[in-house]
């Protein structure tokens, strides 16, 4: 059972293509490991029925028998509980949400499911995906599968500890200031934040004109990502930010080399955060790699406004508008954090979220300005070690104070500007947990992004290396 748990998601549909292995077979490894795991990770809040399950598997093996297997036939999913599943509970890890049932799928669900993909669960989130630690009070904290008294970080923390603990070999995640770099980069797999509106949203009864969150891939390396993107990509009616389609297959374009030599711009810190000396060793022992492939490295100072203070306001505002209807009556069921940060979002007056906009715009000046000359930007994804699964996150790292929002301070700058990031396994922190390298580039260059993050990977391979033994079986 190991080698399923270890596996690639193009290992896994390679082997049930060949008929080695059969959709029936997977899922009962599936639900065997989620039963075995789920005391010690508590990642996963709602589970399909088994028999079910065990009839979609026995369709998918079917389907593969006639030679019409689809690209995901018969691959377990789960989906991030701030994501529809029709006739399953999206309650956004909030108590006053817990039997709020979705009528209808996703439009990313329901691109994965007509791949062949089968919904097996919803994973753990922080209440309303709002921190990088996943906690909640309706089903409490989730936990790593690298140290079971760390978190596996946030906000698709519930799908990232799944993933790399070797449960689910197929999860969704979206991201609104690192919630899918942070994760990734927590528990050592590739993660992407596409382009805004590179992967559909919704459908939403309201229109998401913040546009800071996007789904995007979290995948054990990076042609799984690239895989995944190219099912879900592409527009929709249903959300007015979604981009045309791509034009280019990812699969493909993660796989050409990068033209040399390219000028990369590198920082440990934007000028700002604070980052533990050994994961900005690790940054800067990554960022070599590129350089000894004959690329053009030049380290930059400062960087841009610090917006983690706007961000987490921004967040707030579209909460509270979301909830104001209930939010008098139920605040005791809700976290102490969210409920203050919708209080202090509902007192904003026109001239804080003007001068919150002409931050946004500095913002979009300075990425404008560095990648006129640069082609990439290497940083760190997170600057510390996971915190523990209940928090609280560091307010300084060896000495020195953390800005605000302090586990998102290097992945917020390109959710506010939209540009694709992706997080690559580094390396290992002195206390044995994965650093991720951040990769940012120009606005829309989601393959260029790819191509870089699979040529790091080519040079240090961090697959099939992940932590499945936390647990018995």
């Amino acid at each position: 059972m190991r080698e399923i748990w270890t596996s690639s998601l193009l290992d896994l549909r390679d082997r049930l293509r060949r008929r080695e292995l059969s959709p029936v077979e997977l899922m009962d490894a599936v639900l065997d490991r989620v039963d075995r795991t789920h005391a010690a990770l508590n990642a996963v809040v709602a589970l399909r029925e088994r028999e079910t399950l065990r009839h979609q598997a026995r369709a998918s093996e079917a389907r593969i028998a006639r030679g019409e297997g689809r690209p995901l036939e018969g691959i377990p999913l789960g989906v991030k509980d701030l994501e529809d599943v029709a006739g399953m509970n999206t309650t956004f890890g909030s108590v006053p949400f817990r039997d709020n049932v979705a009528a209808a799928d996703s439009t990313q669900v329901t691109r994965l499911t007509a791949a062949g993909a089968i919904v097996v669960a919803k994973t753990n989130t922080p209440e309303f995906g709002f921190t990088a630690v996943t906690k909640n009070l309706l089903f409490r904290d989730t936990r790593s599968p690298w140290n079971l008294a760390h978190t596996p970080g946030g906000s698709s923390g519930g799908s990232a500890a799944l993933l790399a603990g070797g449960v689910l070999p197929l999860v969704t995640a979206s991201d609104g200031g690192g919630s899918i770099r942070i994760p990734a980069s927590f528990v050592g797999a590739f993660g992407l934040k596409p382009s805004a509106g590179r992967v559909p949203r919704g459908p939403f009864a309201r229109w998401d004109w913040s546009a800071t969150s996007v789904y995007g891939p979290l995948t054990k390396t990076v042609t799984d990502g690239a895989f995944f993107l190219d099912l879900v990509a592409g527009p929709s009616d249903d959300d007015p930010t979604s981009l045309p389609a791509p034009g280019v297959r990812y699969q493909d374009e993660v796989e050409r080399p990068l033209d040399a030599p390219l000028r990369i711009a590198v920082s440990t810190d934007l000028g700002y955060a604070a980052v533990q000396s050994d994961i900005a060793a690790v940054h800067e022992d990554a960022a070599r790699v590129f350089g000894r492939l004959g690329h053009r490295l030049s380290a930059i100072e400062g960087g841009p406004p610090q917006l983690g203070a706007e961000w987490s306001t921004l967040m707030y505002l579209d909460l509270a508008g979301v909830h104001s209807p209930w939010f008098a009556t139920r605040e005791a069921d809700i976290t102490r954090a969210i409920a203050q940060g919708i209080r202090e979002a509902s007192r904003i007056d026109p001239a804080s979220w003007d001068a919150m906009r002409r931050r946004r715009a500095e913002l979009n000046q300075w990425c404008g300005d560095l990648f006129r000359d640069h082609d990439l930007l290497l940083l760190p994804t997170v600057s510390f070690d996971p915190p523990p699964s209940r928090g609280p996150f560091p307010t300084e790292t060896e000495g020195k104070a953390q800005p605000p929002a302090a586990a998102g301070a290097l992945t917020i700058p390109f959710n506010m500007s939209g540009h694709p990031a992706a997080t690559v396994r580094a390396g290992m922190s002195r206390a044995g947990f994965p650093v991720g390298l951040q990769i940012v580039g120009p606005r829309h260059r989601d393959d260029l992004v790819l191509r870089a993050a699979r040529t790091f990977e080519r040079e240090r391979p961090w697959h099939p290396e992940w932590p499945v033994d936390f647990a018995d079986g």
